[in-house]
């Protein structure tokens, strides 16, 4: 009797030891378990950030590289780097005078149609124009559809401004102008300047106005003349001109 006694209360402790030890398995494993579980929202909280990170830095990248370029040209030369929606988010002189104008022109970001009229309105370009300069306006890109369009509404800018010429050209020459340190524009000018004048240089032809440069490639034969007006001063392939004549 004694001995069953005795063997029931350690079967009784022997349940409570394997339920206390049972619980503490549990708790052990519920808490690796959790560990887990954080460490896993942890590590996708992480991936998510840089996802983010990733998808942001792509954005930027695509919304500050120009997918065209405005090349205006008087005598202060610079160019204006347009990106796919059609927001200037470059602008860099090509000259002294085109270095000055540049900083002056707070048009970064602006929809380029804005910052090209402000450009017009410049106290300095609005006395060259008034004076009788000559300016030209090349849209240059490797998407004809953007292009277009910008050439359109270009022309449709600077249709009351006398002496403007607008046209698109060819992107494949813009690596060369710029290697010589010629805006578009001036380096169309420069080529052809070339055919009467071979010895001239790339420093010479940065510093002269397009009047100046029109009035040296007068020179050259009628034919060849009549296709560079239309051509808009110095434009490549299916280039457009606006603007009046040039007297």
């Amino acid at each position: 009797m004694d001995n069953r006694i005795k063997d029931a209360f350690e079967q009784v402790h022997a349940d409570e030891l394997l339920i206390e030890n049972t619980k503490k398995a549990v708790s052990n494993r519920l808490k690796r378990s959790n560990g887990r579980q954080v460490m896993y929202r942890r590590l996708a909280a992480a991936a998510a950030g840089v996802c983010v990170l990733l998808l942001g830095g792509a954005g930027t990248w695509v919304y500050l590289t120009p997918a065209a370029s405005i090349s205006i040209d008087v005598n202060p030369s610079i160019e204006l780097g347009i990106n796919r929606f059609d927001r200037v988010v470059s602008v860099k002189g090509y000259n002294d005078d085109g270095v000055e104008l540049a900083l002056s022109q707070n048009v970064r970001f602006m929809d380029y149609n804005r910052a090209v009229e402000q450009i017009l309105k410049d106290e300095v370009i609005a006395g060259l124009l008034s004076q009788d300069e000559i300016m030209t306006i090349a849209v240059v890109g490797t998407n004809s559809g953007q292009c277009d369009k910008i050439l359109s509404q270009l022309e449709s800018c600077t249709e009351s401004h006398q002496n403007v010429y607008c046209y698109s050209a060819d992107s494949e020459e813009v690596e060369e102008a710029h290697h010589l340190g010629l805006s578009y524009g001036k380096y169309r000018a420069f080529l052809e300047v070339q055919k009467l004048y071979p010895d001239i240089t790339p420093e010479q032809i940065r510093g002269m106005t397009m009047r100046e440069i029109h009035e040296m490639t007068e020179k050259l034969p009628c034919d060849e003349n009549d296709e560079d007006a239309e051509r808009g001063m110095g434009g490549s392939g299916n280039g457009h001109r606006h603007g009046h004549e040039i007297k």
